[in-house]
């Protein structure tokens, strides 16, 4: 089961920018724009719209999975 460090935008709080934790996490996540939302398992606790199938994709070939949540 991956786990995964989540990221909220700033200026857009649905923006969420989801990091496998054994991924270095990108350098434009790094900037004074984003912050740290909290971290999560495939299993629960991922914001409405997480799809697991696409951040697995998106970790193996970006490192990272970026999405749009939905109110909660």
């Amino acid at each position: 089961m991956c786990v995964y460090n989540l990221f909220r935008y700033k200026n857009e709080c649905h923006l969420v920018c989801a990091v496998p934790q054994d991924c270095t996490v990108p350098e434009f996540i790094a900037g004074e724009a984003w912050e740290f939302d909290r971290t999560v398992t495939e299993g629960g606790g991922a914001p409405i719209g997480f799809d697991t199938l696409a951040a697995a994709h998106g970790g193996l070939l970006n490192g990272f999975y970026l999405l749009q949540t939905y109110s909660e």
